[in-house]
């Protein structure tokens, strides 16, 4: 269940609170006359469906509530009601499968956003896996790759092409490019200094690396794992299984083939640089690709849902 509360105008309570009685799936309606100072008006309350989320806060917006008032949303993690139970098996659809877009572009964008910290993250990324793929260490190289950042960006990407977002699309290639090219910057720097402290050296590079070579030498399998990773990555975030999304973080090797890269170009090697680079193009442009196509196709199974649902004039449950 999602709680919902509201700001609203006092002229438009009646209004927003026919909408909320209209939508299948809802739940708990509390109305407080007066109490909102800034801005003034009633305070308005309910419990809806996940299922049914979506489709009530785009009516909200509709009414403009969002701009005349405010509209705020959370997760019940534990609701003991028959009526919240009711209104659950009321609304189309199952909770797990329901994509509230608002909140996935609101995710997004944060996610997206090329701040210190997000720099900090995935230039310490890139320096744990420059120390991985010299030592051909795979535990560093599975750190670094949990460590990483760079999905937020790219939902962001795959986001605001199904939604049509121009400026979330911007902010996410800003944030994606620039970071990865702030982080390879420093981490050569880096893999210089550790080469002056003689912690790393060309031999090392040069070495045969079994457990890391496949981070320079991209392949058709790259791609297939890339597209895994970003339908899986997609459905975490839409169904908020953050667990699931830290497996997605180690599945790729954008971080590790960034980090390889940095490295090779210290050194002059310029070989694994093209390569690395490959690696990190490839599975950047799979994650994408998938990621979009897996939106894409929630949007479409959950208009068929909604469809059906309202041809018939039916809910599941009925």
């Amino acid at each position: 269940m999602l709680h919902l509360r509201l700001l609203v105008p006092a002229d438009r309570t009646d209004e927003v609170v026919r909408s909320v009685e209209r939508t299948v799936g809802t739940a708990h309606l509390v109305v407080v006359p007066g109490v909102a100072r800034d801005p003034l008006g009633d305070l308005v309350m309910c419990d809806v469906a996940r299922e049914a989320g979506d489709e009530l806060i785009a009516t909200l917006r509709a009414l403009g509530i969002d701009r005349s008032g405010s509209i705020a949303v959370g997760s019940v993690d534990l609701s003991l009601s028959e009526r919240a139970d009711e209104a659950e098996e009321a609304a189309p659809g199952e909770g797990a499968d329901a994509v509230l877009w608002e909140q996935l572009e609101d995710v997004t964008h944060e996610e997206s956003t090329l701040s210190f910290t997000y720099l900090a993250f995935l230039t310490l990324a890139t320096m744990i896996a420059a120390c991985g793929v010299v030592l051909d260490n795979a535990i560093l190289i599975v750190g670094a790759m949990a460590v990483g950042p760079e999905f937020g960006p790219l939902a962001g990407i795959c986001t605001a092409l199904v939604q049509r977002a121009p400026r979330l699309a911007l902010r996410s290639l800003i944030a994606l490019i620039a970071g990865f090219m702030v982080a390879m910057v420093l981490t050569t720097a880096f893999s210089l200094a550790m080469d002056g402290f003689g912690l790393f050296s060309r031999s090392l590079l040069d070495a045969d690396r079994p457990n890391t070579s496949f981070i320079w030498n991209p392949d058709l399998f790259s791609l297939v794992v890339a597209g895994l990773a970003g339908i899986a990555g997609m459905l975490s975030l839409t169904s908020s299984k953050s667990g699931a999304l830290v497996g997605v973080a180690i599945s790729v090797t954008t971080v590790p083939a960034a980090a390889n890269a940095a490295v090779a170009l210290g050194y002059g090697e310029f070989g694994q640089v093209w390569g690395s680079s490959g690696q990190l193009l490839l599975n950047l442009a799979g994650i994408v690709a998938a990621g979009t196509l897996t939106l894409l196709a929630q949007k479409a199974l959950w208009s068929v849902r909604q469809g059906r649902v309202r041809h018939t004039g039916k809910t599941p449950a009925s």
